[in-house]
């Protein structure tokens, strides 16, 4: 009898240890590359590329919080059906370039937030003498849009457009060209 008590505890242990096992952590499946969607180099000053990412951002309806030469913000919402609500929160930096000229590296990350209608049914306490206190529902409710999820866009396309737009406003001289550093030593 006693090799399958020890046979059924091994089997319960196995069962317990995959029933606990997790995925594994999201930034352990983050990958720092050398190139990124995130950035582009302007052939253009800081201060420039940052007033054309103000631009740009304006241009397409997006609400412009933080201006500072060097950095923008912006935000635009958008409502899709009566119960969803989505946020878009934009974050522009802009530093010199390595190179000697007027050159600059836009570093853009997008930020999607994603709120959702929650209704909380009110309902009143009404003190009834020797009965103590009664909860009765009342027919109202209160709405409240609650964030539901919050994500960097990571898509390439859409960063493209992004950093298209931006050159536009630059201007013709200001070529886009992807950030490519050297191999890190």
């Amino acid at each position: 009898m006693r090799p399958r008590r020890v046979l059924l505890s091994g089997l319960l242990a196995a069962g317990f240890a995959a029933c606990s096992s997790t995925p594994p952590l999201v930034y352990q499946q983050e990958h720092f590359e050398v190139t990124s969607a995130h950035s582009r180099a302007y052939r253009a000053l800081p201060a420039a590329t940052c007033e054309a990412a103000r631009r740009a951002l304006l241009s397409q309806g997006y609400l412009i919080g933080a201006v500072r030469p060097d950095a923008i913000e912006g935000r635009k919402s958008f409502q899709h059906d009566a119960n969803t609500h989505v946020q878009i929160g934009f974050n522009v930096v802009c530093v010199p370039g390595s190179g000697t000229g007027g050159e600059s590296i836009a570093f853009v990350n997008a930020l999607q937030d994603r709120y959702a209608l929650k209704k909380n049914a009110t309902s009143a306490s009404v003190g009834v003498g020797a009965f103590g206190m009664l909860s009765v529902p009342v027919g109202s409710s209160d709405d409240a849009m609650i964030k539901v999820a919050s994500e960097t866009i990571t898509s390439r396309e859409f960063y493209d457009r992004f950093f298209g737009l931006v050159a536009y406003y630059l201007g013709p001289d200001a070529d886009l060209t992807p950030v490519e550093s050297k191999a890190f030593d």
